[in-house]
């Protein structure tokens, strides 16, 4: 394990790199926050094209996760960890338990849970070597898979969009794209149908299409996300990775509100401001997407489904809050949001330097 120097500058507390070179293991792990508490997040496996991009994902992601887990009222810092190399032919017990035992050296700075690429069944090889681990499976005494409330919480996300938006948190008859429906927006698409909406659908996975059709026949399907980009939609959806929001990208989009699961959705700052020019109101992607870490929270305490089902609910009031402030700031919503995680990042932080006895 090799203390990380490029913290420095980056606003980060410590990033980590982990290596074990028997089982084939390289990860990074980034601790951005332990302002108000432990850092938790997940750890996503993936064959990144070189390490510097790995970095630069888990540097962006573990400081997502302070801001998801601030502003979801969780007491919790922000963490992540990125595993290099492809899981379909990298993962095996080995490296998990390897992983596992870094994990448990940070001696709980650092909680792990799922994210793209790993899954409950790995998150109970990875607690076999840690006892910093969440989104384990019910066998093993965890809550399993948080895409579930993740996709709840997008879809409350959504409704307080259109309340915004159109008066009304109704989606029945709303013109819905989804990129992605893998864990989490296959999810996401049954809420839309139940809810009366008129779904198109992406991915690059024909697979993920297929089971999708299979679930819900008149769901639409668009060849490609520049297509559905391109499409007239009342949501844009991005469930799968981040960046998807670009200064190529803004100028053709199609919707009129974007609320999606994927993380880092913006490319780089400045999309935000450039969506809002546009009149396109976009719900941060780290607001709406925190059913997921409200579950795995959950989890630590003893999981109770109906408990944090109650929590990810109140993403609704969480998601009007921050269109509140906005409009009142004259802001766009990334930025009203980010306003409000940094203050109580700040206040209640603050609070864990009074001494009691």
């Amino acid at each position: 394990m090799t203390e990380g120097v490029f913290a420095r500058g980056t606003g980060h507390e410590q990033v980590v790199y982990c290596h074990d070179q028997a089982s084939g293991l390289k990860a990074i792990i980034g601790i951005y926050s332990t302002a108000l508490g432990p850092a938790l997040g997940g750890t996503r496996f993936h064959p990144y094209a070189t390490e510097a991009a790995a970095l630069d994902d888990v540097l962006a992601l573990s400081k997502g996760m302070a801001y998801k887990n601030a502003l979801a009222g969780l007491d919790l810092g922000g963490g992540k960890a990125v595993i290099l190399g492809d899981p379909k032919t990298l993962k095996s017990e080995a490296l998990l338990r390897a992983y596992g035992r870094f994990v448990q050296s940070l001696g709980g700075r650092y909680i792990t849970a799922c994210d793209v690429g790993t899954y409950v069944q790995d998150m109970d090889v990875v607690a076999r070597e840690s006892q910093y681990v969440t989104g384990r499976s019910p066998e093993d005494g965890g809550a399993g898979d948080s895409s579930v409330l993740t996709a709840f919480g997008v879809f409350q996300g959504m409704r307080a969009s259109a309340e915004h938006l159109f008066g009304s948190p109704d989606l029945a008859g709303k013109r819905v794209g989804v990129a992605g429906v893998g864990k989490v927006g296959h999810i996401l698409v049954g809420h839309l149908v139940d809810a009366g909406a008129q779904v198109t659908i992406t991915d690059v996975y024909a697979p993920a299409i297929a089971r999708t059709l299979e679930i819900y026949p008149n769901v639409q399907v668009a060849s490609d996300v520049d297509t559905l980009l391109r499409a007239e939609l009342d949501v844009f959806a991005p469930c799968a990775l981040g960046g998807v929001l670009n200064d190529d990208t803004v100028p053709v989009l199609g919707a009129k509100i974007v609320c999606g699961a994927a993380n880092n959705q913006l490319a780089h700052a400045g999309v935000d401001k450039q969506l809002a020019d546009r009149g396109v109101l976009y719900a941060p992607d780290y607001l709406v997407n925190a059913g997921g870490v409200i579950q795995v929270d959950d989890e630590r305490h003893g999981f109770d489904f109906a408990r944090a089902k109650r929590k990810t609910t109140a993403i609704f009031d969480t998601t009007k809050a921050v269109f509140a402030l906005a409009d009142t700031d004259g802001v766009p919503p990334a930025t009203a949001a980010d306003r409000l995680a940094e203050r109580r990042m700040a206040e209640v932080g603050r609070l864990r330097s009074i001494m009691t006895v």
